[in-house]
């Protein structure tokens, strides 16, 4: 899996890409929960849940349909002011289904693990991509503070971090030239 942090910082960067006006903490905040949410899977290693069954890590909570599931559910739950169906409220919805779904985007990128379910429930069929660079980080806090975590987090900086903040940035180049 990539780590938390670069599951955050690539929900920000979607979130600016999305040119939603009156963003505020509430957005962001459930931006980087739909992102760093799929990963709570891995409790099941402690449950003695198996690693490629539907609930197992990488598994259900990294599907399209999980994503959209979750994206329906904050927005019903959480945006209850927005009128549904409204270009705001798909927006909303996409954002948060963006955001949900890129941590499996990133997940299928890494040099570990057992796939992404992508399609589950309807294909519990684990893929990664052809190209994956991004190293896998390790499972648990004190793994990560290690040398293994620092590898990740170079490789991270590299290929979700500074395509990140390019597209931050261009998203704000954009906004100006609109506002005009």
């Amino acid at each position: 899996m990539a780590s938390a942090f670069s599951h955050a910082i690539a929900s920000v960067a979607i979130g600016k890409l999305t040119f939603l006006n009156n963003t505020n903490w509430k957005f962001w905040l459930l931006g980087i929960f739909c992102a760093v949410i799929p990963d709570a899977d891995a409790l099941g290693f402690k449950l003695g849940v198996p690693y490629e069954s539907f609930w197992g890590h990488r598994g259900f909570t990294h599907s399209f349909c999980f994503a959209a599931l979750l994206a329906l559910f904050v927005n019903l739950a959480l945006y209850r002011e927005e009128t549904i169906y409204t270009a705001r409220w798909w927006l909303l919805f996409l954002f948060f289904f963006l955001t949900t779904a890129s941590h499996a985007v990133l997940d299928a990128m890494t040099t570990g693990g057992l796939g992404v379910a992508f399609f589950s429930p309807f294909d519990n069929t684990r893929y990664f991509f052809p190209f994956r660079p991004i190293k896998v980080s390790p499972i648990g806090v004190g793994a990560f503070f290690s040398e293994w975590g620092w590898r990740v987090i170079k490789s991270e900086f590299v290929w979700v971090w500074i395509p990140s903040f390019v597209l931050i940035g261009f998203a704000g180049i954009m906004r100006r030239l609109f506002a005009r």
